[in-house]
């Protein structure tokens, strides 16, 4: 697996003085960045159902940069880049509405209220997530801790850019077709972690 990363890393890094459409061999109908990729099951997954659109995935843990790279290579997939750090540091490089959605799946919940500078998304998070996403894009966001689901649902209803689109319970206890069960998700559900998916719309304007 070392011998996989150390060669593939760097041909699959994120390079933050390109504009994203440029980091793909093929120029790419959509983007999409995922943000806390974990395993990369998920990510892996959606770029193989989607050859036609660019993936950036962002993710600061060796180990689970390592197992993207092998889903990648398993998968022969070529529209997926690696951003193996803090998203922060590349989010504001990137152009105004260059991405037609972004996920943010199960991220640490940092339940105390002393950890909530460390919730991925802050206040500048959303803000950047509003400037980039296209309008009548998506943001998906999930969680299958209680406090993070309540904090998480908070943050992005209370942002004026970001509008939710449940109108049912179903809405929010399904998962949504696109996204795979990863093998997280089906650890928590064995234990009684029920996750909820909350998607919400790019505003226009």
């Amino acid at each position: 697996m070392q011998g996989l990363l150390d060669e593939q890393l760097p041909l699959l890094r994120y390079a933050p003085a390109e504009t994203p459409v440029a980091q793909f061999d093929r120029q790419p109908d959509d983007i999409f960045l995922e943000i806390g990729f974990g395993g990369g099951e998920n990510l892996a997954a959606v770029a193989a159902t989607r050859p036609d659109a660019g993936f950036i995935g962002a993710e600061p843990f060796i180990n689970g940069v390592a197992s993207l790279i092998r889903h990648i290579d398993e998968r022969e997939l070529s529209n997926i880049r690696i951003w193996d750090d803090d998203v922060r540091l590349i989010l504001g490089g990137m152009p105004d509405a260059c991405l037609a959605g972004a996920y943010v799946l199960f991220p640490d919940p940092w339940p105390k209220r002393r950890h909530a500078a460390r919730r991925i998304l802050a206040p500048a998070v959303l803000d950047e997530l509003a400037r980039l996403v296209r309008p009548e894009g998506s943001l998906v966001l999930a969680s299958d801790h209680p406090v993070a689901k309540s904090w998480l649902l908070q943050a992005a209803c209370s942002h004026p850019d970001f509008r939710w689109t449940a109108r049912r319970p179903v809405d929010w206890r399904t998962r949504p077709q696109a996204l795979v069960p990863t093998r997280y998700m089906r650890k928590a559900e064995r234990e009684s972690r029920i996750p909820n998916w909350f998607l919400f719309e790019r505003q226009p304007g």
